[in-house]
């Protein structure tokens, strides 16, 4: 699906996204971080359910809503860091403790089949062949995508990854783009 701006036609580039909130209102939290990635110009695909989570790294915090979105953006990568960025500014994140408790977390996990090496943003993330938090969603919704890198389907990251508790909730989000 490609979508033209004057003579020239950008391909839309279908990404993932992991969000995650442990801080206030959790379920909230996560429904007004979709509307506004739908008002920042992602078209939101396919939202997995939710899962509460035990935190990783610094466990001393109340545990998580970890959701994932897939969708479809015009944006480069970096353009893209930026607005997800902002988003987490605007629904109150601040940055304190590495792992630490969050309003919101959105973090790109895969964008396309690229692989984006830079100091401020790691695609396909880093981390998340360690984190059952993102892979659960994330194989909910895709489980034969395979890592850009590794190859791996999400399904047997899944599989492979560190001990974590994660319990799918049946929860239904609401949101909508104002």
């Amino acid at each position: 699906m490609a979508t033209s701006r004057g003579c020239f036609s950008f391909p839309m580039k279908t990404i993932y996204l992991g969000l995650g909130s442990n801080v206030g209102n959790r379920t909230q939290n996560l429904e007004t971080a979709l509307a506004k990635l739908a008002e920042a110009g992602l078209r939101l695909g396919r939202v997995s359910s939710v899962y509460e989570t035990e935190p990783v790294g610094f466990t001393a915090q109340h545990w998580f809503y970890n959701l994932v979105v897939e969708a479809e953006t015009e944006l480069f990568p970096m353009q893209l860091l930026s607005r997800v960025a902002r988003i987490e500014r605007e629904l109150g994140r601040v940055r304190t403790v590495r792992n630490g408790p969050r309003t919101i977390d959105i973090d790109i996990l895969l964008y396309g089949r690229a692989v984006v090496r830079s100091l401020k943003l790691e695609i396909p993330h880093p981390r998340m062949a360690e984190r059952r938090f993102v892979l659960a969603p994330l194989a909910e919704l895709a489980s034969d995508l395979r890592h850009p890198v590794t190859h791996q389907t999400m399904r047997a990251l899944l599989e492979d990854a560190p001990a974590q508790t994660v319990r799918r909730l049946d929860l239904k989000l609401r949101w909508s783009v104002a």
